[in-house]
């Protein structure tokens, strides 16, 4: 019985040494092509390259709207590129919404390799062209954070004076969703990155958006309750269903409506 409880001991302890330091490629997941830009959806945009605080060149996509002022300053999940998100760029921008879209390094045709700091530096990057290129003012700038990109959202919002912050499946911290994701291993203390949400939400005073699917599997629905929580008001907490990927599209209805209900309440204080 010895020699069998060895073998499984060594293997776990292998397959941990492996998951730490393999754990970029499980947590960074990008794509290189873009599989289509926001004119195939019947968007006009413009193509932007622009540069971070140390030296890489990002991309990204501006798609203007005539019907209000307000520009969401978009950070996506951790898979894919920007050309994966264009139905909720052409969803935002049908209720008057513009919409700033990046890529962080070592996404689509951003150069360098992500990082936690890295993506916080893309997110500030991105902020600094929609001030200074385009020339939006800073209480025009709505930050939204999908998935990853909420933790990145929120990190950014500690730094500039945003109008206001939406988060759709944002989750508390990466150490905690990495515990949920594997919890018959040490993952909290393997994990090399925090993106703790959760220790800074409660420190921005603007309102606070927070859309999550009841049936997210991948984050739980909890983590949204507690970063609800924990916000400053005005907050709104917005129960979707569908996937943790799809829920926007899924509950498409209330998921829009919610966004509109949710500026008409910012804009009347």
């Amino acid at each position: 019985m010895i020699r069998p409880i060895l073998y499984l001991l060594i293997a776990y302890g292998v397959f941990v040494i492996l998951l730490y330091l393999y754990q970029d490629k499980l947590i960074f997941l990008p794509t290189y092509t873009l599989t289509s830009t926001p004119k195939d959806a019947g968007l006009d945009y413009e193509e932007v390259y622009f540069i971070t605080q140390d030296k890489l060149t990002l991309h990204g996509w501006f798609i203007p709207s005539d019907k209000s002022s307000l520009v969401i300053l978009f950070s996506h999940g951790n898979g894919g590129n920007i050309s994966h998100r264009i139905e909720k760029i052409k969803m935002l921008n049908t209720i008057g919404l513009s919409v700033f879209i990046y890529d962080y390094r070592g996404y689509g045709k951003s150069t360098g390799k992500p990082t936690e700091q890295g993506t916080y530096l893309d997110a500030l990057a991105a902020w600094d062209y929609l001030i200074n290129t385009i020339g939006i003012k800073a209480n025009q700038i709505i930050l939204y954070g999908e998935s990853l990109g909420s933790a990145v959202s929120i990190d950014l919002a500690t730094k500039v004076p945003a109008f206001a912050i939406i988060n759709e499946g944002g989750f508390t911290s990466l150490k905690e969703l990495a515990q949920h994701v594997y919890p018959y291993l040490p993952a909290r203390y393997l994990c090399k990155y925090e993106y703790d949400s959760l220790k800074k939400i409660s420190g921005l005073k603007r309102p606070n958006l927070i859309i999550h699917s009841i049936d997210d599997e991948i984050v739980p629905f909890a983590m949204a309750k507690r970063l609800f929580d924990n916000a400053t008001e005005p907050k709104v907490l917005i129960s979707l269903s569908g996937g943790h990927n799809d829920s926007f599209y899924v509950s498409r209805k209330e998921y829009l409506q919610g966004i509109k209900d949710f500026l008409d309440m910012i804009n009347r204080t």
